[in-house]
């Protein structure tokens, strides 16, 4: 899963270890190191004093005020020489990053959520030190790290812990386009629930397909789940309301309610959703997309939430995803967390997301 993605983030680490690769001069022992740290102290002490009276008037004798903060000076580069350490400049990470972005885009990552990468990266590497006994590769892959944690796990919330707390039943409305696996979705998550020991109902709230009453009709059955469904044609929010008075009168736990595939743009089946959200007000409405839909993923789960707030998503077909895109930028985009991967054809193959666990997959550290 998301293998293409993983080889472009070990060949950024490889360029940032290559292009920071230092040798350290053959006569120049330890002391001799020390010494020159030493010297180099000594003598831009008074340097140091005139930079700050510089900094008090807000220039230099030349105008310059624009000195990079970031920018190690010759003390720090001396220091770091004779402890045995590197400095990552600019330099180093200015084609690596280049190219990350260029590899971040081309995995279908959202431009903003690749800039925020890159920003995030250069700022724990900019001017970092690391002893020689560890390798840049262990710090490029900390900042990456970091840098990729902090756009996935953007909302994250205990998926669980939120269904055992809640009053019941639990109301849980789905949404999206057509054909990307939303009522397959449904039954996963039926099936998920009860492996924890949670009871569910099904309510058919897709009332315009044709075939839609006996597309989750069989999936109910193959489960031995209840089915709340209405005629073609039928008011949606009607039929998931009558699945949420039907749990409460037996004592089911959960509610799962689908609803028919649709645009952000169809204003007549947006109005359907703002329905079910007054009359059922729901827990949480998620949104499902597949993995491999990428870029479109993005852009509609960024859309359907500026139309009708959504909770969280699930995206589909994460096992066939090599670019990993979508699972990077989704949250980030919307603020709100991917829930489960979809990861195969059988009731069990839902996973609950973890960011942590999603990045250092990505990372290579499983």
């Amino acid at each position: 899963m998301f293998d293409g993605l993983k080889d472009k983030l070990s060949g950024f680490r490889e360029d940032v270890e290559e292009n920071a690769e230092v040798e350290e001069p053959a006569e120049q022992d330890e002391s001799a190191a020390a010494e020159s740290a030493a010297a180099e102290s000594t003598e831009d002490e008074p340097a140091a004093e005139e930079d700050a009276a510089v900094g008090e008037t807000g220039g230099d004798a030349d105008g310059d005020a624009d000195a990079d903060d970031n920018e190690p000076s010759t003390f720090q580069r001396a220091k770091a020489f004779a402890t045995g350490r590197i400095i990552i400049e600019e330099e180093d990470l200015e084609e690596p990053l280049w190219d990350l972005e260029m590899a971040l885009l081309e995995s279908d990552v959202e431009m903003s959520v690749a800039e925020r990468i890159l920003e995030t990266v250069r700022e724990k590497m900019l001017g970092e030190s690391r002893k020689q006994v560890e390798t840049t590769g262990e710090l490029v892959e900390s900042a990456l790290h970091d840098a990729l944690l902090d756009v996935i796990a953007v909302g994250q919330f205990d998926f669980e812990e939120r269904i055992a707390e809640a009053e019941k039943p639990v109301t849980i409305v789905f949404t999206g386009v057509n054909g990307v696996g939303k009522t397959t979705s449904i039954a996963k998550l039926s099936e998920w629930l009860a492996d924890r020991g949670y009871s569910s109902v099904m309510a058919n709230g897709d009332t315009y397909r044709a075939g839609a009453n006996e597309q989750i009709q069989e999936h109910a059955d193959r489960l031995g789940r209840e089915l709340i469904s209405h005629d073609q044609g039928g008011d949606p929010a009607a039929v998931i309301y009558d699945g949420v008075e039907y749990a409460a009168a037996n004592d089911i736990d959960v509610v799962l309610g689908d609803t028919a595939g649709r645009l952000h743009t169809s204003d007549d089946l947006m109005s359907q959703l703002e329905k079910i959200d007054r009359v059922v007000d729901p827990d949480m409405t998620l949104f499902v997309d597949e993995a491999v839909a990428g870029q479109d993923a993005v852009n509609r789960a960024k859309e359907f939430n500026d139309a009708a707030e959504i909770d969280g998503a699930i995206l589909t077909k994460a096992d066939a995803d090599s670019s990993g895109g979508a699972a990077i930028s989704v949250a980030y985009v919307t603020g709100k967390p991917i829930l489960f991967l979809g990861t195969g054809q059988g009731y069990d193959d839902l996973t609950l997301f973890d960011p942590e666990e999603l990045v250092e997959s990505l990372l290579g550290e499983d």
